[in-house]
């Protein structure tokens, strides 16, 4: 039982559970028990609530310092990032697959609609590449200032869902979610900030 619990707690079993719903999606699509709409919906809807979950991190922590599973996200954002990215990639090539043409892909990536998603797609392809510990010695202080290209991220992928989308209401309850959050956090960095100036000018 030890054990186990331990288990849970290892990026192993993250990495488990995150894969779940990608080995699904795939091996339902490729066995004809799901249609390229349902694939293509699902695919996508995970890549952007796994990228808004690593976005909420550091909300929630400043929301709830010190409860379980704001430090929890804290802890395993890199892995949620990535998870996205890979999502992102399942969602591509189905579109891919039923594209067929490089005449038609090219069309489409000109149309705001799916550039968009293109975009966003490259974004976090660089954002994925660099989410190791090697890459954080390598790049040192930039290496913050590069994974700030996140947010545009999320933009682009949230501007991307709402023009391809028949329920754009869905896009938008994500992406009021999301922004409430994110207007939180900086009141709340900007309210410890404007604190620590005045503790510092006092003393």
């Amino acid at each position: 039982m030890n054990f186990l619990l331990r288990l849970t707690k290892t990026r192993y079993f993250v990495w488990f559970v995150l894969s779940l719903p990608f080995i699904s999606t795939v091996v339902d699509y490729s066995g004809g028990r799901l249609i390229f709409a349902e694939a293509i919906h699902a695919s996508g809807e995970m890549s952007a609530r796994l990228l808004i979950l690593a976005l909420l991190a550091t909300p929630l922590l400043l929301m709830f310092p010190g409860k379980a599973f704001p430090r929890w996200l804290t802890k395993n954002r890199r892995y949620l990032g990535i998870a996205s990215f890979a999502y992102a990639v399942l969602h591509t090539a189905v579109y891919l697959e039923k594209a067929h043409w490089w005449a038609d892909i090219l069309d489409d990536a000109r149309t705001p609609a799916i550039g968009t998603g293109w975009v966003a797609l490259i974004v976090l392809l660089v954002l994925a590449a660099t989410s190791n510990d090697y890459a954080v010695r390598r790049l040192k202080s930039s290496w913050k200032k590069l994974h700030r290209m996140v947010y545009a991220a999320a933009v682009l992928l949230f501007v991307h869902w709402l023009l391809v989308s028949s329920a754009a209401i869905v896009a938008l309850a994500h992406l009021t979610l999301l922004a409430l959050f994110e207007g939180y956090r900086v009141w709340k960095l900007k309210q410890i900030a404007t604190t620590a100036t005045k503790v510092t000018t006092n003393h």
